[in-house]
């Protein structure tokens, strides 16, 4: 299966590295991407916003030869699933990685601090415990090596998803900093968090506790759910 690994913010293909070894044991054909706006030589990220990204997806859907996963972590799951709503078709399932599906009308997170069209990785600080779990002091300067400014657009910018066919994508959470209980119970009580999400025909939850970076603290076990989600396609 060609599997397309897509990061979240401020990341790119390499911090995929540690788990594309466990995919491809597995037997899977990994394509590891670098959004637009997240190589390092890019010079200026303002003009790059969330359909650029998009595309990049869809392009990439579109050069491989059959049915693909896509594997979104964080913001990388909201590009996956707009992706998936453009090419409901190609797209076999998507795993959302600490994520899930934007909703029409939604953003990814405008409220990070923009500083000229970019939004820095900002300090720890700003990020709660529960997403920082496991990550640890050589794991922080590793992602800080790896972490390039976010083009602010792709932050803010809203979704308009257009395909009714994109409930019918297999959709499976693997969860990090919420697991199955809690996120089941926000499906049921329609909370807007997860409202796109529950509105997935198929769909699953997978659980593996630990920070909102997974990719860095725990990479074998999230390759290993990674591999069992496209075993266990909901």
């Amino acid at each position: 299966m060609d599997v397309v690994l897509i990061p979240g913010f401020w990341l790119g293909a390499d911090s995929w590295r540690d788990v594309v070894p466990v995919l491809k044991e597995a037997g899977h054909t990994v394509h590891a991407l670098t959004l637009p706006g997240l190589d390092p030589a890019s010079t200026d990220r303002s003009r790059i916003g969330l359909a650029d990204q998009v595309s990049a997806v869809v392009a990439t859907v579109d050069a491989l030869p059959g049915p693909v996963v896509l594997v979104g972590h964080s913001g990388g799951g909201s590009v996956a699933s707009l992706a998936a709503d453009r090419r409901p078709e190609h797209v076999w399932q998507v795993v959302y990685v600490d994520s899930g599906p934007l909703g029409d009308g939604d953003n990814i997170n405008d409220s990070l601090p923009e500083v000229d069209g970019e939004v820095p990785l900002p300090e720890w600080a700003a990020f709660d415990e529960s997403e920082l779990r496991d990550l640890t002091e050589e794991l922080r300067a590793r992602f800080l090596r790896d972490a390039v400014a976010e083009p602010a657009r792709v932050t803010s910018d809203r979704a308009h998803p257009t395909s009714v066919r994109r409930y019918d994508v297999p959709s499976t959470i693997i969860g990090c900093t919420m697991l199955a209980d809690q996120l089941n119970e926000l499906v049921e009580s329609g909370h807007p968090y997860v409202a796109e999400f529950g509105r997935m025909r198929r769909r699953t939850i997978i659980d593996l506790p630990t920070g909102h970076w997974p990719q860095y603290t725990k990479p074998r076990e999230l390759g290993e759910a990674i591999v069992r989600a496209l075993a266990e396609r909901p």
